[in-house]
């Protein structure tokens, strides 16, 4: 993308509040609940918010919100997020939540604070940057915490059940995002999430910001896929940051350092287009995440679309002079 500077913005001790709203080809993807596992006292909270069959994704994204809501209430926190109480039952208590199983307390709220100012870093940069897709858990409220710039298309790619039950909730908080933009959410059980993207507006023609964390992946096939994904929907020049498990590097019959594990997540990274500008192994935790940034260094399946109809039109017309347009 030209034009397009990248910054590495490591998070400082308190939270910058202008930051933060103080209102309150086809790639195929199959998830299994059964795969994510979270303690009891975490299912007993999901069981009591989502019904009475608790939902691994949902404890997960349980978790993640409650430890946003212990940060929104700290002294100095590191960001703020209005919303994450709505999320939470009323009958869910502390003791409910909280554990020793991933995310760690501090490794999340490092990790919280990088991705939200290098996001809003980001597209501060260029006015042709506002398209956003966020992979999350499906209690991410970034669409409605963050200030976006007029006219930002926020596309949150999440587990249908878990993104239906917090919808409600902060729908019934009045939760908005920034004015004149519009948030819209793809399920991540699409058989097709590429095209299912598309249908909800996306265009890989122009300039995208993608960030992850949260997303539900546990094995290195769902890894792989979430990066196809972006790398062949991100328009070349685009931004692609946020929280990797390099865990997932590891085979069940390895017990790699976690420089190795990082090494193999960033190898990944590049073998699918992508140029790694900034990692942050610093916030590394032990149950192994990285935080990077990385650039769309290929052209998106739109773009190529279009380099072949130009190609087929030009042989078709044999007009020498069509080159110029390339």
């Amino acid at each position: 993308m030209v034009g397009l500077r990248l910054r590495c913005f490591i998070p400082p001790t308190t939270t910058e509040l202008s930051a933060v709203r103080c209102n309150p080809s086809v790639i195929s993807f199959e998830w299994r609940n059964s795969e994510v596992r979270q303690p009891r006292n975490c299912r007993t909270a999901a069981a009591r918010l989502g019904g009475e069959r608790p939902d691994p994704l949902l404890e997960a994204a349980v978790r993640a919100a409650f430890l946003r809501f212990q940060e929104s209430l700290r002294p100095e926190p590191q960001f703020i997020d209005p919303y994450s109480s709505c999320l939470l039952s009323s009958t869910v208590s502390h003791h409910d939540v909280e554990s020793k199983y991933s995310p760690s307390p501090r490794q999340y709220r490092l990790a919280t604070k990088f991705i939200d100012d290098n996001l809003l870093s980001m597209i501060g940069t260029t006015e042709d940057l506002r398209q956003i897709v966020l992979l999350t858990d499906g209690m991410d409220t970034r669409p409605y915490r963050l200030n976006w710039p007029r006219s930002s298309v926020i596309f949150d790619i999440s587990p249908q059940s878990v993104f239906n039950i917090a919808s409600q909730k902060l729908k019934e908080a009045g939760a908005k995002v920034s004015r004149n933009c519009i948030s819209l959410h793809v399920p991540l059980e699409s058989t097709d999430l590429q095209l299912a993207l598309c249908e909800r507006g996306y265009n890989g023609n122009k300039p995208s910001l993608w960030a992850i964390q949260g997303l539900p992946m546990s094995t290195m096939t769902n890894l792989i896929d979430i990066l196809s994904l972006v790398s062949s929907s991100a328009m070349k020049g685009s931004i692609f940051l946020g929280e990797l498990p390099t865990s997932l590097a590891v085979e069940s019959s390895q017990i790699e350092a976690k420089d190795n594990r990082r090494d193999r997540i960033q190898r990944l990274l590049v073998s699918h287009g992508f140029r790694v500008n900034a990692t942050s192994s610093d916030y590394e935790s032990d149950d192994g995440s990285l935080l990077f940034i990385a650039e769309q260094l290929q052209f998106s399946d739109a773009q190529m679309e279009i380099w072949r109809t130009h190609l087929e039109r030009i042989e078709d017309e044999g007009d020498e002079e069509g080159f110029d347009e390339l």
